[in-house]
This record gives structure tokens, sequence and C-alpha cells, in this order.
């Protein structure tokens, strides 16, 4: 049995599903928009320079402790009734035939991600993917308890494809893995067929010195849009600020690009 493995953020959707409800939650009550605004500017950072290894680790501490008290049933509720507007436009087109075609060819599909499983489940039902290995939470009594039970990152990602693949029969020398971040090599390194998807600069490298494929998804283009002022209820001093960042993120918006062109 042959089975594709996809990761998620930035490989199947141009954007970061951890941060993606940040509106939504807010507007539903259960965050400050302080909160919100920072959860807006961390996928900002995230989408235009990635995330080590060590801020990943920082960003799961932060959202750990963030949605303590969370009740499964309204993140269920609030994902499932945003996610045509929030998460739908953000699925690049490419990954979504790709993945069309890994079951026209009678392969599995796996959604294989470090975000949450309570947030990657529903955009896996948009897909039409019936299995998820992703990153597990405490619940108890029906609340998240800020625990995180089973972090898929890195060497434990790669781990949880060996076992998934040991239970259910998959031959990974046929198989397939795609992801665009560096900490996911582990993982790519365990199938026949490792494909880096709009790869950081480091997974860029190790792809081509091993001759791995490379794929660029285009569409839709990663939008980040401004919040404003009336959206967060913020003072003009916080406007300033966020002016410079976004005047920075301009211009390392342009930088990066022109590193793609020159790369």
């Amino acid at each position: 049995m042959t089975a594709a493995f996809f990761d998620l953020d930035k490989t199947i959707i141009a954007t970061s599903s951890a941060f993606a409800f940040g509106k939504e939650f807010m507007h539903n009550g259960m965050i400050t928009r302080a909160e919100a605004l920072e959860l807006y500017w961390a996928k900002v950072s995230y989408m235009l320079v990635g995330q080590s290894s060590e801020k990943m680790d920082s960003t799961r501490d932060a959202l750990a402790q963030l949605v303590e008290g969370w009740k499964v049933e309204d993140v269920q509720r609030i994902t499932q009734e945003t996610m045509r507007t929030v998460v739908t436009p953000a699925i690049y087109a490419e990954a979504r035939e790709l993945i069309n075609q890994h079951k026209a060819a009678g392969h599995d599909v796996i959604i294989i991600s470090a975000s949450a499983s309570i947030l990657v489940e529903p955009i896996a039902r948009e897909l039409g993917i019936d299995t998820v290995v992703a990153t597990e939470m405490g619940v108890e009594d029906g609340r998240l308890t800020g625990e995180i039970t089973n972090y898929l990152k890195g060497d434990a990602k790669a781990d949880a494809v060996r076992r998934f693949a040991e239970e259910h029969g998959y031959n990974l020398a046929e198989s397939y893995a795609y992801s665009d971040s560096a900490t996911d090599i582990p993982m790519l390194e365990m199938v026949g067929n490792p494909v880096a998807v709009n790869p950081e600069r480091a997974l860029k490298k190790h792809a081509a010195a091993n001759g791995w494929e490379i794929r660029i998804f285009k569409n839709p283009e990663p939008l980040i849009q401004m919040p404003n002022a009336r959206e967060v209820t913020i003072g003009a001093s916080v406007v300033a600020g966020i002016a410079a960042v976004a005047l920075a993120a301009t211009l390392l918006t342009r930088q990066l690009l022109k590193d793609k062109r020159s790369a």
C-alpha cells in the first residue's frame, strides 16, 4: 500500500492553521483584542520568514497557555462555521489537485501536522481527507487543559509516520511526503518520494543536494491583509507601531522575493 503524507501549513494552505482563526476567536469572546493582534503578527512573521525549531516550541507553549479552559465544542463550532471564509480561500489549488491525483491513483492521503488536531481536522474534511495525524492537546470535562500530550515536530513527526505506516501496512519506499520546512527533513527522508513544497532556504538546499523534487505552489499567493484600528480598537501609538512593522514587512517581502529570484 502507498501513502501520501502532507504537511499542512504553507504546503496545503497559504497560511498558518495555528494562527488563522484568531479574529474569529476574538469575535466569539475567547481571546482579547490584544491577543488577537499578537496572533496576527505571529502569522505575519511565520508567512514571511518561517519559524525555527525554537520558535515553534515557544509558539506551542504560548498557544497551549492561551487555549487553556476553552470548550472543545466551541472551538469545533467556530472553526467549522468560519472555515469557508478563513481557510478555504487559502488552500493551494495545486495542493488540492495533487491530493486528488493521489486519490485517483489509489493512494491513502494523510495530513501530518505540528498544529493541533482540533484545528487540522476541519481543514482535512474540506479537502475530503479522512486521516489526520497531528499534535494532540489534553481534554478534561470537555475543555482544553493547556497540556500538549503529543507534539509532532521534527523527529517526533518522523516517528509518527513510521508507526502509522507499520500499523496500516504502508510501503514507505513507495510512499510520498510533502513539506515546506527543514524541521520535516527527518519525515521526508523516510519515504521513497520526498517532495519539498515552497521550501524555506534550508530545505531547498537539502533537497537540491539530495536530488529531491521541488514544487512551487502559487495559487493563491499568500495574502497578508493589514488589520485596521477599528477592528482591534487600539490607540494611535499602537497604530504607529503597526505602520512601522508593516513597512518593515513590506521591505522584507521585497528582499525575500529578490533572494528567490537570484537563488
